[in-house]
């Protein structure tokens, strides 16, 4: 039986180690990114955001140590890229104790906010309440959590979800698994969605309504998927793509850099923090 509480995919972590360069890049990749917010000071970390329809890529970088933070630290010890996954909950408390329901320990929930710069000026607050499975299941070794949304309407700025690539949702994330079905079949059982297996050992997990699926596979069903162009850089285990839907996706194949193969435009990882940003139509 599904969780209530989780709503599907909310947005995707990519964690860096220069948060400023790092968004400088993603801005001549053709996205537009939001002005930089420094998290309550608990939290040690500061973003950017890059906003589509109903979910987002989040930026995020450690500013100071914290107690909250030392997972990213230690994520970021390894290498930059996708670190977790974060799902929509309409109530973090209820959620957790969803959790907590079948055997599981929620770590949270936890209150936190930052600043955010309006259109046209002045200074609004967005506010959250998250919680996170436990920090040993990690399918295929991409964490997870949940985040409910307190002031939508300071995040979902609609001047900030216009990109010139075009660029309109999240599509899919995918991950590197040596074992893909049990790394999905883990995910499964977390989130409460059916695995389905696709032709070539690909198997797919659902977040929940429309939102963005879950693929698990191999190293060699990823180099079937991308050229090598647009794999150098790319890491060798866990979350290692993003797949966008654009509008146009003429505008995706502009982005410098960008290699066209199939009916996709794929920016190499290397170009993007580690991680492959593929477009595809719609």
């Amino acid at each position: 039986m599904p969780l209530k509480h989780i709503l599907g995919a909310d947005h995707v972590v990519i964690t860096v180690r220069d948060l400023d360069a790092s968004a400088a890049q993603w801005k001549r990749l053709g996205f537009t990114v939001s002005p930089r917010g420094t998290h309550s000071p608990q939290m040690g970390s500061g973003n950017y955001t890059i906003m589509f329809g109903d979910d987002y890529l989040e930026l995020l970088g450690i500013l100071a140590e914290t107690d909250q933070n030392k997972p990213t630290r230690d994520f970021l010890a390894k290498r930059e890229g996708i670190e977790r996954t974060a799902f929509t909950t309409d109530d973090a408390a209820a959620g957790a104790a969803e959790l907590k329901s079948q055997g599981l320990e929620p770590l949270g929930p936890v209150h936190f906010g930052r600043p955010v710069e309006l259109p046209g000026g002045g200074t609004g607050e967005a506010r959250f309440n998250v919680f996170r499975w436990p920090l040993v299941e990690a399918p295929g070794g991409m964490r997870i959590f949940a985040c409910q949304h307190l002031t939508r309407e300071t995040v979902w700025i609609p001047e900030l979800q216009k990109h010139a690539n075009g660029a309109t949702r999240i599509a899919r994330v995918e991950i590197l698994s040596a074992d893909p079905k049990a790394a999905a079949a883990h995910l499964s059982r977390l989130i409460d969605e059916p695995v389905s297996a696709e032709a070539d050992g690909i198997y797919r997990v659902p977040s929940g309504g429309k939102r963005a699926d879950f693929l698990f596979y191999d190293q060699a069903v990823l180099a079937k998927r991308y050229p090598e162009a647009v794999r150098q850089g790319a890491t060798s285990e866990s979350a290692v793509a993003i797949v966008l839907g654009t509008d146009d996706l003429a505008k995706a194949k502009a982005v410098p850099g960008a290699v066209a193969h199939g009916d996709a435009a794929s920016i190499p990882a290397e170009a993007a923090n580690g991680v492959i940003i593929s477009f595809i139509a719609g």
